[in-house]
């Protein structure tokens, strides 16, 4: 089991694929989801294993399932879903 520390600052290798956030403002917990998906769709190899030490498999599942598929670069939802053997849940953000 992988414990995340919040106070745990994210690598500078990490934070290009957070372009669009203050990374300080980021917390390790209660943003694990959107620095699991945003790494997941645009970190490199160095980031997402970062990543992978960081969180659970179990984890990243969860994140990969909750994400609607058009949130994901096609290429980056083909790569992780065939790694971790899971597919969003929904194909946009409004179900309907």
């Amino acid at each position: 089991m992988k414990i995340v520390k919040a106070q745990s600052k994210i690598p500078d290798f990490v934070r290009h694929a957070l372009w669009s956030y203050d990374v300080s403002q980021l917390d390790l917990v209660k943003h694990k989801s959107l620095l699991i998906k945003n790494i997941l769709d645009y970190g490199t190899k160095q980031a997402t294993d970062w990543l992978r030490c960081m969180y659970t498999k179990s984890d990243i599942q969860t994140v990969i399932k909750s994400t609607p598929e058009s949130a994901w670069g096609k290429k980056s939802l083909n790569l992780w879903s065939l790694l971790y053997d899971v597919k969003p849940q929904h194909k946009t953000r409004f179900v309907g």
